[in-house]
């Protein structure tokens, strides 16, 4: 009774006109940067933080969080009726999916997969409204060592899902905890690093990190990428499926919203390796597996369902253990912080507003995404119309007024353009730039935990061994990293990259 009192209570306030409205603009504007490739959810997000400045934290979450999830609606659009991915996690929906669209099934293609996301959407948010309470409840019995060891095996579970390989994601893990040192010493109050330069005493910000690598950075990558876009356009009345292709499609949601879920809550690129994952276990579950690649309507079903349920899964450690699983929650995590809210064990008991608000503007967001995808559908194709030299230059603009808008300062507008640089030359070396920016915003955290736990034994590392939750995921971690260790080390037979490019 008490879940669904607070979600009464959630609806109350994500009901409000400013929360609905902030609720349609992040989905209508995740719709947005889902159909224009080259821009994607972190991008979407990051360009309008500043935005959220004027906003209480209740508004700023429901509004990321509505970019976060419908950028998974949007970036199946053109995957579909062009061959385009919007997004990363709708690659492997391209190749069912626009084999429909030949066939004259694009409209169909296009029901399936927002229904899927709606159902994976959905019941990804039952389950964040389940469990999250439960964890949160959980780790509020954590001390230092204990929450230091969370710490720990994020960071391993980090650099073995990451997209590149893990002795290229542990560099990337390294320099952002080193970064993150830079400022006053949270326990001494000691300077480190900042050689004098006042607006480094607080640390390097997050917001012009995370703006200049996932927004200057994509779109200098997007600018080398040269798209042939040739357009399908689909009717309203083509957008109806046949009974046969609702009932091949009933299967895979479901399958999908369980493995997006559950591969949601790890660190890493969940919503890819979820989109990736369920299609081959519907390949795998076929009757005539031969037949995909060829326009199955499985392929568009599942994927679809999964990576929208990613997203659901990727909250509860997010808004639990105030971990970020990926860029978009690191990012949300930015904007809460701003509005010194800290999301942990104790977010959920002492913001219960803020919490419930999101879970219920979620369900709302998942209804609005619907009409916004099959109606308007047509719409949002053509703004693939727009010139990508007319958008670089307005994607430039709003991130150096967004980076200094917060503090008027000059160095974060060198550190906001010195990081998409970075961004830009990491993504051309092949390295992923996510475990960078996650491990920056984390890395004081788990400081922190480390110092406090040897204050409490008098420097001794003996209090990680006497704590039986703290040893068994210290224990956790060194195996881990002994896998990916040896993993690395010995040829791998066949990467997701590989088996992806060989189902196409």
């Amino acid at each position: 009774m008490d879940v669904l009192n607070n979600l009464f209570n959630g609806f109350h306030t994500a009901l409000s006109l400013h929360n609905l409205y902030l609720c349609f603009i992040g989905c209508l504007w995740g719709t947005i940067v889902g159909v224009l490739p080259g821009i994607g959810p972190l991008a979407g997000i990051t360009l309008l933080i500043p935005v959220t400045f004027g906003l209480d934290a209740t508004g700023a979450i429901i509004m990321l969080a509505g970019i976060y999830y419908g950028a998974m609606y949007g970036g199946s659009t053109t995957s579909i009726l062009m061959n385009i991915p919007g997004e990363s996690a709708s690659v492997i929906t391209c190749i069912e999916g626009y084999q429909m669209t030949l066939k004259g099934r694009g409209g169909a293609a296009l029901f399936i997969s927002a229904w899927g996301s709606w159902v994976g959407g959905t019941l990804s948010v039952v389950g964040l409204m389940l469990l999250a309470p439960l964890l949160a409840n959980f780790a509020t019995k954590f001390g230092p060592p204990e929450m230091f060891s969370v710490f720990l095996i994020a960071f391993i579970l980090l650099g073995s899902l990451g997209t590149g390989s893990f002795f290229k994601t542990l560099p990337m893990i390294l320099l952002g905890l080193l970064l993150g040192t830079i400022g006053m010493d949270p326990l001494t109050g000691a300077l480190r690093f900042t050689h004098g330069v006042r607006e480094l005493y607080d640390g390097i910000g997050f917001i012009p990190v995370a703006m200049g690598a996932f927004g200057i950075g994509e779109v200098l990558s997007a600018t080398e990428e040269s798209l042939v876009r040739i357009i399908h356009k689909v009717r309203l009345r083509e957008l109806l499926p046949s009974r046969e292709e609702l009932r091949a499609s009933l299967g895979p949601i479901f399958r999908g919203s369980g493995i997006g879920f559950f591969i949601g809550l790890l660190p890493g690129s969940a919503h890819i390796v979820s989109s990736f994952l369920s299609y081959l276990v519907e390949k795998r579950l076929a009757k005539r597996p031969e037949e995909f690649g060829t326009g199955r309507i499985e392929g568009v079903a599942a994927p679809e369902t999964a990576n929208n349920a990613a997203s659901g899964g990727a909250m509860i450690p997010f808004l639990g253990l105030g971990i970020p699983t990926g860029p978009p929650a690191a990012v949300m995590m930015i904007a809460l912080l701003i509005h010194g809210v800290r999301p942990g064990p104790l977010f959920i008991s002492e913001q219960p507003q803020i919490f419930w608000g999101l879970v219920a503007s979620m369900y709302i967001g998942n209804l609005i995404l619907i009409i916004l995808n099959l109606p308007l559908v047509g719409i949002f194709v053509n703004l693939l119309r727009v010139p990508f030299r007319v958008l670089f230059p307005i994607i430039l603009l709003i991130c150096l007024i967004g980076t200094y808008s917060v503090n008027s300062s000059t160095v974060e507008l060198v550190i906001l353009l010195g990081s998409g640089v970075l961004g830009y030359l990491f993504r051309k070396l092949q390295y992923d730039i996510a475990p960078f920016v996650l491990a920056l915003i984390l890395g004081p955290g788990a400081e922190i935990a480390l110092r406090q736990s040897l204050m409490r034994s008098g420097g001794s590392f003996s209090i990680f061994w006497e704590s039986p939750i703290a040893l068994t995921l210290i224990v956790i971690s060194g195996l881990l990293l002994l896998w990916n260790i040896f993993r690395s080390f010995r040829p791998s037979k066949v990467s997701w990259k590989k088996a992806l490019e060989k189902a196409e």
